[in-house]
């Protein structure tokens, strides 16, 4: 078991290394050296594209703790003031990330155990790609998976929505003088309609999210724009495939291009499938379980509207996955991220006991 003590420095000292993505390194090698050293593991090591990799403990079940190490860009000064510790990835997601790893290093008995420190999720999840493209035996035949990220300590995330990611240009082929402006098309109105035109098409789908995040369009104050270019965020409810969101997108670009003159074009910049973990898993039993154990009330189990390597996970290897994790992800990305202290200690507690319960529910699933 380890201290609260020592958990809270670990955790200052993570926050005091500034890891935007693709800088991770050294984080990955001071995880690395307390994992070998002070925290049992029995193979450690940083992959190629630098994610950290532990495993300890033999047998089955077979478990994935897996988190990030980089932020968001823009350093927040480290310090603990009325219960909280303030730096930037407290909440998202270096509290939960560690949480994993010190409960791994507390569980006793409960199957393999394989921490996973990965990089860059904030960017293009290069991490988990890589870790799941890498023929590692740390990976085969893995039965369940955990993602740190913040939930708060009384909700389990059981789902992600899908994305879908564009860019989109859009060509009239001619310029004109500002003052003569219907001697050629203007792209950036046209953008604007096209974008209409897509919202519309997409507006009676259920819980699907939409959004124009980046447009860029034009190249002097007094001339009419012959290029606009635009980035569209799309996030896809579970029961929806991103391949009938593209096929929708793409009717409204082709009828476009039939019937006007302006040229329209797009590359998928993104394209992750939701998921939702089933409810009745040992996986989703064992966390009610443990949250039952530390905090006397039964967890919510939620369903968040945005996309991480969960979803890909999951896909992939078609296995239970949830998201657990101390914070609040209202304060992630923000200029005062911070995660209470009491809060991440005792997720350690409860992701142990959780280990706990998934290795006995697991074994007595097999017997049955």
């Amino acid at each position: 078991m380890v201290s609260d003590a020592y958990a809270i420095e670990l955790l200052k000292k993570a926050l005091e290394i500034y890891t935007p993505s693709k800088q991770e390194y050294e984080l990955a090698r001071l995880i690395a050296e307390k994992a070998s050293n002070e925290l049992g593991f029995e193979r450690v090591y940083i992959d190629d594209v630098g994610n950290i990799i532990a495993r300890k403990g033999y047998g089955y079940p077979k478990v994935l703790l897996c988190g990030h190490m980089d932020t968001v860009p823009g350093y927040i000064p480290v310090c603990i003031e009325n219960g909280l510790i303030y730096g930037r990835g407290a909440s998202d997601a270096k509290a939960p990330l560690l949480a994993l790893l010190l409960a791994a290093a507390s569980a006793r008995d409960c199957g393999t155990i394989i921490f996973a420190g990965l990089v860059d999720e904030e960017g293009n999840a290069t991490g988990i790609k890589n870790l799941l493209k890498s023929d590692i035996e740390e990976i085969d035949d893995v039965d369940y998976a955990i993602f740190g990220e913040p939930s708060g300590i009384d909700n389990i995330t059981i789902a992600y929505k899908g994305r879908v990611a564009l860019s989109i240009r859009c060509s009239v082929g001619n310029s004109a003088h500002a003052s003569a402006p219907m001697l050629a098309g203007n792209a950036i109105e046209e953008a604007f309609m096209l974008w209409h035109r897509m919202k519309g098409s997409l507006a009676s789908i259920d819980k699907l999210t939409y959004c124009l995040t980046e447009i860029n369009g034009g190249s002097s104050h007094n001339v009419t724009p012959a290029e606009c270019n635009m980035t569209v965020d799309i996030r896809v409810p579970n029961g929806m495939s991103t391949d009938k969101i593209i096929e929708i997108i793409d009717n409204v670009v082709n009828d476009v291009n039939r019937n006007s003159k302006v040229k329209v074009e797009y590359s998928i910049e993104d394209k992750t499938e939701p998921f939702e973990a089933r409810h009745d898993s040992p996986l989703v039993r064992a966390l009610v379980l443990a949250v039952m154990d530390v905090k006397h009330k039964r967890p919510m189990l939620i369903r968040k509207s945005g996309t991480g390597d969960m979803n890909i996970l999951g896909n992939t290897l078609n296995i239970p996955v949830v998201t657990y994790g101390p914070g609040d992800a209202h304060s992630s990305h923000t200029n005062d991220e911070h995660v209470s202290i009491d809060e991440y200690t005792k997720s350690i507690e409860v992701l142990r006991r959780a280990l706990y319960h998934l290795s006995r529910l697991h074994k007595k699933m097999q017997r049955e």
